[in-house]
């Protein structure tokens, strides 16, 4: 089966490298998942890991986004600050020649200057979110969960503001090189425990203007005195930690109600899920997978499409 093929679009992470190849209308008619996350590059670096992964594919043009656009990644492009839309963002994109007669555009990330934060690859998610969900456009806030949360304000179609959490990453931390983890098994086959999630929520949410860290020594006392499983200290943890972040966010918003979207992996978008409703949030629409509508968004804002020729593909994901 063959069709007729405009672009290719890269989301290439810090772990991890995607690439789409999009029809005329913008349908993804091919993917492909490699672990070739800018820290993890195949011999030949950043040319070998995209010849790789677009092998046999027409030589279309191509947008990319994500953390290949650091410091660290093929080449640094410069921030683009909030607020910021479509337009912005694909204006700050940067072109290079990835490969003969093959140009890539590389898009920008975000900075708010006061106080100081970063994004990259969140903002192209968000992008396509808002074209999936129009309504969202005039009021909400996107979350997108991992290492590194982001909660980010849209208003009027623009991404407004944001806030880095760096939940994920201070959840490993705990659990890897602190007391909170001492003693655990290695590896827990046990089932999530919602109890035991509900109940760190509820403790950051009892603790008010405190906030978590004079909550954190709760899971190792509670597991000393026999309250508190060593299967169950996982999933505590995670409940005081995600909780935190609801917390902020209640915090900030002083009883607004704006709708909430989570952008993200299913499993752990469920426990935000139940974070949110605790939190007294109404439930939250969950988007998979914007970042290849938002590549797309931007190489058509960019007017890269409507200069693309049509390249003839026949051929299955891989």
């Amino acid at each position: 089966m063959s069709a007729d093929v405009r672009l290719i679009g890269l989301d290439w992470g810090t772990s991890s490298l995607r690439a789409y190849l999009y029809d005329a209308s913008g349908i993804v008619v091919a993917s492909r998942q490699r672990a070739w996350g800018i820290r993890h590059l195949p011999e030949g670096g950043f040319t070998a890991a995209w010849q790789a992964i677009t092998k046999d594919w027409p030589a279309c043009v191509a947008v990319a986004a994500g953390m290949v656009g650091s410091r660290q990644g093929w080449r640094e492009v410069p921030y683009v600050d909030v607020p910021a839309d479509a337009a912005s963002i694909a204006q700050g994109m940067l072109r290079i020649e990835a490969q003969a007669g093959r140009e890539l555009w590389i898009a920008p990330g975000l900075c708010r200057k006061q106080p100081a934060d970063v994004m990259r690859g969140e903002e192209t998610q968000i992008i396509g979110a808002l074209a999936l969900h129009p309504d969202y456009q005039a009021n909400a806030c996107f979350v997108l969960p991992g290492t590194h949360s982001k909660w980010a304000t849209v208003l009027d179609g623009r991404i407004a503001a944001f806030d880095t959490v760096m939940t994920g990453e201070l959840y490993a931390l705990l659990m890897k090189h602190s007391i909170l983890g001492a003693g655990l098994p290695a590896e827990t086959t046990q089932p999530f425990s919602q109890h035991a999630f509900l109940r760190g929520l509820h403790t950051v949410k009892e603790s008010r203007e405190q906030g978590v860290f004079s909550r954190l020594f709760s899971t190792r006392a509670l597991m000393l005195a026999g309250e508190l499983s060593a299967e169950e200290v996982p999933d505590f943890l995670s409940g005081l930690m995600i909780g935190e972040e609801f917390r902020i966010a209640r915090a900030r918003d002083h009883g607004r109600e704006t709708p909430l979207c989570l952008i993200g992996d299913a499993s752990l978008c469920q426990r935000y899920i139940v974070a949110a409703t605790h939190f007294g949030y109404a439930e939250p629409t969950v988007i998979d997978d914007a970042a290849a509508q938002g590549l797309w968004q931007l190489a058509s804002t960019a007017g890269l499409l409507a200069q693309a020729p049509l390249h003839s593909y026949s051929g299955v994901t891989a």
